[in-house]
């Protein structure tokens, strides 16, 4: 009767963790879906709302600037107020102005409401990502559980594609729409499945008002010149930048005398978290460059519809059945630094097979391409939000996923920017098909490059990781697989 009541127990256990990730992957996949979705109804939103292509850059911008620009602040918000608090709070405040975008008249409401559901996704997603290393011990089930979260958040962008061409073939509307329903659903199941661990004790020197505010604005301006750099005069990014530099200088100094730091500068020393970060960032600007190229390519070079490039794309979409899947013995096999490092040389391998792309390229030539990405992708991603988090104590596992969500907006706007610019300089003023060609080779060197540059970062962990599995046997991060074992 004791055995029947433990397992009992035990399988009610695993039963609340499959309910309570499933809720937490839910909002991840909405909020993957709402940004691609949003990339491919830009067109129709333009001709109905008569914006300027100025006008139009800025509703997919003020929402990489909210969320960029909040993610720190978000990412410890949800250490100190409460994860729970923090992720359903937001994501109501996510679903009502995704619903005011739908609803939009005027080009400026549409913009505004992108910030803030941008403000909303930067308080809401490290909220998620904490809910989870805090909810499953370190080790296999929380190896297995993050696999599984970035699996579909992987996705929720790869479908994005194929459910914004169709919903923008009925009314770009229904983009905003639809989120609505989805992030309604999510809240009430979040409502009755993510247990309330209670609010967090509050520190007795109060709330780091002074690092928030440095720390939100240095952000706020590096995005902001990040993500308008191809538009603006090099003068005026030149200074923003230097303005941005200048608040991150004084919110470290604010840091180091702060008796109750928004974030503990000695999270830094964790050399697996840089070198997780550094991976991070250089991922999302090598994969969104590209996809931004092979969108442009596809779209205005040969002609292809909206629903047309979304199928295109999809085989990118393999990440979202392998990470839950493959990754997780790769990672219990080989351990997750060597697991990114494989694909990290994947993603080197794939973008450099769309070098030569030509006017008249087939599918069948695009292929490999897209297929390979996708393996990359889910290679890396997953294994990379292991290592971001992996060893950093539960107090502090918001901050380190608010660190690891500002490298992957961050790498996403800078990647956009620097192909942009390698394009537009290489093409020049010649409109001319071939010109626009020889544009977007140039352009994709850059995909290349950073996954190359990624490889060589993850690589230079191999030495400590060696030493760490030293004696026979690996750390708890590559032990034995058994998903949700407790």
């Amino acid at each position: 009767m004791i055995n029947n009541g433990s397992s009992a127990l035990r399988n009610a256990d695993v039963n609340v963790s499959w309910g309570l990730l499933l809720v937490l992957c839910g909002a991840i996949f909405l909020e993957g879906i709402d940004v691609s979705m949003m990339g491919v109804a830009l067109p129709s939103i333009r001709d109905e709302l008569n914006m300027t292509t100025g006008e139009l850059s800025w509703v997919a911008s003020a929402y990489v600037l909210g969320y960029g620009g909040f993610m720190l602040l978000g990412g410890r918000a949800a250490d100190l107020l409460g994860r729970r608090r923090m992720f359903l709070g937001w994501l109501l405040v996510f679903l009502l102005f995704s619903g005011l975008g739908g609803m939009a008249t005027e080009g400026w409401i549409l913009i505004l409401s992108r910030f803030v559901t941008g403000i909303a996704a930067a308080f809401m997603t490290p909220a998620g990502l904490s809910i989870i290393t805090t909810s499953f011990p370190e080790g296999p089930s929380r190896n297995k559980a993050l696999l599984v979260y970035a699996g579909t958040a992987a996705a929720g962008f790869s479908l994005g594609l194929v459910v914004g061409g169709l919903l923008t073939a009925v009314d770009w509307r229904w983009v905003f729409f639809a989120p609505v329903a989805l992030a309604l659903i999510i809240l009430l199941a979040g409502i009755r499945l993510i247990p309330n661990s209670g609010r967090p004790e509050r520190s007795p020197h109060g709330f780091d008002l002074a690092g928030a505010v440095s720390v939100t604005g240095a952000m706020l301006l590096l995005v902001s010149a990040v993500v308008n750099a191809p538009e603006t005069e090099w003068g005026w990014t030149i200074g923003t930048v230097a303005a941005s530099l200048v608040l991150m200088i004084a919110f470290v100094a604010i840091e180091r005398r702060s008796a109750s730091p928004l974030m503990r500068l000695g999270i830094l020393r964790s050399s697996a978290l840089v070198r997780a970060n550094l991976g991070a960032l250089l991922l999302a600007g090598s994969f969104f460059g590209f996809q931004f190229i092979a969108v442009l390519y596809l779209q205005e070079l040969r002609g292809w519809s909206a629903l047309e490039t979304g199928l295109a794309l999809l085989a990118i979409g393999i990440d979202a059945v392998l990470a839950p899947t493959v990754t997780p013995r790769l990672v219990n096999r080989f351990g997750y630094t060597r697991v990114i490092f494989g694909g990290f040389t994947l993603a080197a391998i794939s973008y450099a097979l769309f070098l030569p792309v030509d006017l008249d390229w087939t599918y069948a030539a695009m292929f490999p391409t897209m297929i390979l990405t996708g393996i990359a992708f889910a290679l890396t991603y997953g294994p990379l939000t292991i290592a971001a988090t992996d060893g950093i104590a539960e107090e502090e596992q918001g901050v380190a996923s608010g660190i690891l969500s500002t490298s992957i907006q961050f790498g996403a706007a800078l990647g956009l920017s620097v192909v942009t610019a390698v394009s537009v300089t290489s093409t020049g003023t010649d409109g001319s098909p071939q010109a626009m060609l020889d544009g977007f080779r140039s352009a994709l060197i850059v995909p290349v490059v950073g996954a190359v540059l990624a490889a060589a970062i993850t690589a230079s962990g191999f030495r400590k990781r060696t030493e760490r599995s030293r004696g026979g046997r690996l750390d708890r991060t590559e032990a034995s697989f058994d998903p949700f074992q407790s």
